[in-house]
């Protein structure tokens, strides 16, 4: 069967390795890497029987990522990295190419495959580190926008480095193809920007309009990959025509229903390009030499890494952003494949100095999800080692808090909750870890602590001791049982509300001491229901009924008895008696006129008055001398049968002869 033969084999190979990473906690493109090693040309056994046609399978899952990628950053996102985007990368390019020329020089190279190590080191792995921080959930950080701003130009530096090296021994023809390739490059972003961004969403407009998801899926995928097989034909990067083909997308209606559309596809092609990379790893080489493999990647890794952080700490990012970016960025990419197949061609580079790079590149992508997830931790340590380095806060007056409340969380959740405090003008302080939502924060004036809630010294700064009331906006199960752990240690007494994301972790919360629970589907599913039930004409108090009866089904016997849940079922319960209602005096009824005390309605109709609108002015809860007048709005709850009455008495005038 060929190919498919072949297909079939990876995933299920992949997948089963997959299942093992996940069990024991591990990222599942380590799985990913670990079936492409087991069905290679190198291990034996059963054998994938065209690993090349993998491998052009494979380009697909790039491309299709950096679609993705593209549909996700959009042209502004990427605008506060463009400095050390446009100005950084090629700085770090420089000074690791610098630093591979000294290794090859300190292991006795020539200076040519010196040269050529520095250039294959210089490149990161985009797929690798656009994977790992979608797993981590940190695409979307500042962090992350900084990594993806850089490797962007690494990516398009793949082409004038596939032009110049090999022409090293003829500098000038290499300077004309180079050139040749840059008004190329420069014609083809030009036809995106000012064509794309008129035809594209003009087509996906016409085609969401006939209806079909199926049509929908194939034209987002055609544009991908057809715009990526066009800066192919012209010399370019297919890689980066999908991306800039995705960043134009992004701008229009339709770029969130692309991007949930094209992920299955995404993953699936990406699976393929991890299992290429393990295929790749021939294991008797990897023994063979394994003095020289664990010298370049611990040298490489440390040296990247450092350069990276360097750069990040250079263009003025401070905090977790340098530590995050040099732990992202020190592996080699996968486009050191291509630019070393291109040396092996031209015969620039040995096969023995290819097998060298290629093994030393499948090493650090391996140890990329591993090394990355360690930020948090390091971060954290370093904040204990300098505990006279203050944290970063915004808007926080220099005496801080008391009786505040501490919202764990600055996403959309977290800031409408900031947002109500503040129009009420009750203090709080937020934590948040991501830079962009810590930007939006300040915008707003609302004080913001940057950091990671789980730690103690970040709790710290948000006063924990003195606040009154602790809120976890914060879907992740894991951070927020985490930060309840160290709020209790450092607050027994303090209330904490947290948002969970199923059932199963409410008991997780009840037993850590968790005061109320939220849960956002539940919550939302209620809110459907009762609109549902009223389009459908459902008397209020029916519908009323239901949603407590279904809440406290769902709650009670989970929360138990040792709560004060049971009371605030029977005092919902009671509400199902009442129901505020608004019902406007005519001018020919009775009560105009009349004083509250005068009419009597309480007396007659068995109704309380809790409000009156009048002129767009709000009376709560008004007093026996306030006399009605045409057309107010009068705020009752009462039985029905008592509104009932009232209602009648709104719109009656009783003869008087």
């Amino acid at each position: 069967m060929g190919i498919a033969t072949d297909i079939s084999l990876l995933v299920v190979a992949a997948f089963f390795c997959g299942l093992l990473m996940q069990r024991i906690g591990q990222p599942l493109i380590l799985g990913y890497i670990l079936a492409g090693v087991a069905l290679g040309p190198h291990t034996g056994g059963i054998t994938v029987g065209d690993v090349h046609d993998i491998e052009l399978l494979a380009e697909i899952g790039v491309a299709l990522l950096l679609f993705a990628l593209g549909l996700e950053f959009s042209i502004k996102d990427l605008k506060p990295v463009k400095k050390v985007a446009l100005i950084g990368t090629p700085i770090q390019m420089g000074l690791t190419i610098a630093l591979g020329y000294g290794i090859g020089t300190l292991l006795g190279w020539e200076w040519r495959d010196a040269l050529w190590l520095g250039a294959l080191i210089s490149l990161s792995s985009t797929m690798v580190i656009l994977k790992t921080l979608m797993n981590q959930g940190w695409l979307g950080t500042l962090s992350s926008k900084v990594m993806v701003g850089m490797l962007i130009i690494q990516d398009l530096a793949v082409v004038p480095l596939m032009i110049i090296l090999p022409q090293l021994n003829n500098p000038a023809m290499g300077m004309q193809t180079l050139g040749v390739a840059a008004i190329k490059a420069a014609v083809f972003l030009f036809a995106m920007i000012f064509l794309g961004t008129r035809l594209l969403p003009k087509l996906m407009e016409h085609i969401a309009k006939l209806g079909s998801r199926e049509l929908f899926l194939l034209a987002i995928t055609a544009i991908g990959l057809g715009i990526g097989y066009i800066t192919y034909i012209v010399g370019l990067s297919f890689a980066f025509g999908a991306f800039v083909a995705g960043m134009v997308l992004s701008e229009s209606d339709y770029g969130h229903q692309a991007l949930s559309d094209i992920i299955p596809l995404r993953d699936l092609f990406g699976l393929l390009f991890f299992a290429s990379v393990g295929m790749l790893l021939d294991p008797e080489f990897l023994v063979d030499h394994i003095g020289q493999v664990l010298i370049l990647v611990t040298l490489v890794s440390l040296g990247k890494g450092l350069i990276f952080g360097g750069i990040a700490r250079l263009f003025n990012y401070g905090n977790v952003v340098p530590l995050a970016v040099g732990l992202g960025l020190f592996q080699v990419g996968e486009f050191s494949f291509v630019l070393a197949r291109v040396g092996v061609a031209t015969e620039s580079i040995s096969h023995e100095l290819y097998s060298l790079v290629l093994t030393t590149a499948v090493v650090t992508m391996v140890l990329t999800p591993l090394v990355s997830a360690q930020t948090t931790r390091l971060y954290a340590l370093r904040k204990r080692w300098f505990r006279h380095e203050p944290l970063e806060t915004i808007n926080v007056p220099e005496e801080g808090f008391r009786n505040h409340v501490v919202i764990a969380g600055g996403g959309r959740v977290g800031r409408h909750i900031a947002g109500v405090l503040q129009r009420l003008g009750l203090p709080f302080i937020i934590i948040e870890l991501d830079q962009r939502r810590v930007e939006q924060a300040r915008q707003n004036s609302m004080p913001v602590v940057y950091g990671d809630a789980s730690h103690e010294i970040v709790l710290e700064a948000a006063d924990i001791l003195t606040a009154r009331l602790l809120l976890i906006t914060i879907p992740s199960v894991v951070e927020a049982q985490s930060i309840v752990t160290h709020a209790r240690k450092m607050a027994e007494e303090i209330a904490i509300i947290t948002r969970a994301s199923g059932m199963e972790s409410i008991a997780i919360f009840r037993d850590e001491g968790v005061s109320e629970v939220v849960l956002p589907e539940f919550e939302a599913g209620q809110e459907m229901t009762r609109k549902a039930l009223l389009h459908l004409r459902i008397p209020p108090t029916e519908i009323q009924h239901q949603t407590e009866t279904l809440r406290q089904e769902t709650f009670a016997p989970i929360l138990g008895g040792d709560n004060h849940y049971n009371t605030l079922s029977q005092l919902r319960g009671a509400e199902q008696l009442f129901d505020l209602e608004w019902v406007r005096l005519e001018p020919s009824c009775d009560l105009i006129g009349s004083s509250l005390g005068e009419s009597q309605i309480r007396t007659k109709t068995g109704v309380s008055v809790v409000g009156v609108l009048r002129s767009d002015q709000l009376i709560p809860n008004p007093d026996i001398h306030l006399r009605f007048q045409e057309c107010d709005l009068v705020a009752i709850i009462g039985t029905d049968s008592a509104r009932g009455l009232f209602q009648a008495l709104a719109v009656t005038n009783t003869p008087t002869g």
